[in-house]
């Protein structure tokens, strides 16, 4: 068995999808398995387990991962 160089918690997950909806790459309401595009063919099995395990599906909305938004100032 090989295993990842890269272990995808479900906190590294959400730490990757905030910072490419920051940058713009992609967006709240695009689906979860959008990510795969941004996270390497080998690795793609340990974050669809991971994503299962805290129950979220492919076509979840990013923003479901992500939960909401905090703003320092208003």
């Amino acid at each position: 068995m090989i295993l990842s160089a890269v272990q995808y918690s479900i906190d590294v997950l959400q730490d990757e999808a905030r910072t490419l909806v920051r940058k713009g790459i992609i967006s709240r309401q695009q689906p979860i398995y959008t990510l795969c595009q941004h996270i390497p063919a080998r690795e793609w099995a340990y974050v669809e387990c991971e994503l299962e395990k805290c129950d979220f599906l492919l076509r979840d909305r990013i923003g479901d991962l992500i939960g909401s938004e905090k703003w320092e100032n208003d």
